[in-house]
């Protein structure tokens, strides 16, 4: 047991010893929080009637985020300013108070999206001692609503990648963010720590970012649910870019509908009910079911008779020329926009500092190879492994190429009356926490399923489903669902969260 002033904490339910009362009557109380059965949903409703404290809960959190400093979760923990931001909120609140959804309730941010007085590194040693002086407005949105920002997350360096394996930030002894059920394993990325924090039960709930599956494939891996949004329903500012056309922030949570109280908060409606399973119909496509390991492909087909038992229709689709479609607008576009947009992003935050030293001071041989050989020459890979110049495969990219792609969307989901199209998150559960782990090979593997509704620009959820039989690493399974209905799939998502249920938490933190 580890002894703070705070109180006392013991990993798993903390149970926190706090003064209660004013003046010089006061009584010791115990509050007992539970970390890993919490939801944000339950973490906001028991600070709003006074169940528990900010204090007792972030205390909490941060007690987990230092037992857990293996996993490289955090670039930067900020233990005085969530404990500030926290006592200022009990101070703050009453039972007659209104409540905001958010209030009191620690969450991360990962480390490419500002927030104001942390630094801002987007993963890589250049920008390490950059400090932006506002949030990003996403981020802005979530504080508004009362959330504590406990500390900026770890991630693939500049986003560009699917493992999480960065050298240049580590809390632990190895290099890389670490799986929350099994430390010799990937976490996914690029939103890596953010997932971890999560899975881990350090929080309930944080944001990333993705661009070609950054939120979801490493919720996939550490069982916690996501939204990658259409792009353009969260304003993009404040957070280091790969490309406008495809970026999007995404909140990250223990559950769909926690994830549905993030998204509310960034960009506001009304509530959102689960929906009616015989209501719901979705697709599968087969082409989105190769390269499946055995526990993944188990737990999909199950998923699917599960489903139907409850009365959602599934039905078989064709989504033909999706993957020629796909190749001709994922890397065209990623790559050419990351330039100029990198560009643009170091002149407007007044960092000082140029792209090309941004790129001499990469530390993941992976992300310098992309940037040395693709990005800063404005190079694609060619035939016979030679490159080509970017240009002219953007243009047709995004003057031919994406509109197609968005139209196959837009016509299977129109012709087959889908609310969404089903398919493994991933084809596969974490894959060992090595340098390989982020080779090229590997990336494309893993982006296999994400990758083309993030360049039609189409909403995503990431559901947990199941521990692998033989693994017992998460399976996660992804709704795709058409341009504009955010809120039906994440109505959809939440009668799903309980139809499946919440994977139980990792057994050693």
């Amino acid at each position: 047991m580890e002894r703070r002033r705070q109180g006392a904490f013991v990993i798993g339910a903390a149970i926190v010893g706090l003064a209660v009362g004013s003046g010089a009557h006061q009584a010791r109380a115990e509050q007992v929080i539970d970390l890993d059965s919490l939801t944000l949903r339950q973490a906001a409703a028991e600070l709003c009637g006074g169940k528990i404290t900010s204090k007792a809960l972030t205390a909490a959190a941060l007690a987990r985020a230092k037992a857990t400093a293996n996993l490289n979760a955090f670039i930067t923990l900020d233990e005085a300013g969530a404990m500030k931001a926290a006592a200022v909120f009990d101070a703050a609140h009453t039972r007659t108070s209104a409540c905001k959804p958010l209030g009191g309730v620690p969450i991360v941010i990962k480390d490419n999206i500002e927030v104001a007085g942390l630094p801002s590194t987007a993963g890589t040693p250049a920008l390490k001692n950059f400090i932006p002086r506002k949030d990003a407005p996403v981020a802005a949105k979530l504080r508004d609503a009362g959330a504590i920002i406990i500390g900026k997350t770890n991630m693939h360096e500049l986003a560009f990648g699917i493992s999480g394996y960065n050298a240049a930030f580590k809390s632990g002894p190895q290099p890389g963010v670490r799986n929350a059920y099994d430390s010799t394993e990937i976490a996914g990325g690029s939103s890596s720590g953010t997932a971890t924090a999560i899975g881990t039960r350090i929080v309930t709930a944080g944001l990333g970012s993705d661009t070609g599956g950054s939120v979801r494939i490493p919720c996939a891996l550490n069982g916690c649910a996501a939204l990658r949004p259409t792009v353009g329903r969260y304003p993009g500012e404040g957070i280091a870019p790969i490309s406008h056309t495809r970026d999007t922030a995404g909140p990250m949570a223990a559950t769909i509908a926690d994830v549905v109280v993030l998204d509310h908060a960034i960009a506001g409606g009304g509530p959102i009910a689960p929906a009616n399973p015989r209501n719901v119909r979705i697709g599968v496509v087969a082409a989105m079911l190769a390269n499946l390991d055995h526990d993944t492909d188990v737990a999909f087909r199950a998923a699917l008779d599960k489903l139907r038992k409850v009365g959602v229709t599934v039905v078989n689709v064709e989504m033909p020329k999706l993957a020629d479609l796909n190749s001709q607008v994922g890397f065209p576009v990623a790559l050419y926009e990351a330039y100029d947009d990198m560009v643009a992003y170091l002149e407007r935050t007044g960092t000082g500092i140029t792209i090309d030293e941004v790129a001499k001071q990469i530390a993941s041989p992976d992300v310098k190879g992309t940037y040395d050989g693709l990005v800063i020459p404005r190079k694609l890979p060619g035939p016979d492994n030679s490159v080509v110049d970017a240009k002219p495969a953007y243009d047709a990219a995004i003057k031919t190429a994406r509109p197609a792609l968005q139209a196959l969307y837009r016509d299977t989901f129109t012709k087959n009356r889908l609310d969404a199209i089903a398919f493994p998150t991933v084809p596969k559960v974490a894959i060992p926490a090595n340098p390989e782990s982020s080779s090229l090979t590997n990336f494309t593997l893993f982006i296999q399923n994400t990758d083309p509704g993030s360049n039609a620009g189409v909403p995503g959820i990431q559901v947990p489903l199941v521990l692998g039989a033989t693994s017992q690493l998460p399976v996660g399974l992804e709704l795709d669902g058409p341009s504009g209905s955010d809120r039906r799939l994440l109505a959809i998502g939440m009668a799903l969260d309980k139809i499946f249920g919440r994977l139980p938490a990792p057994s050693a933190h």
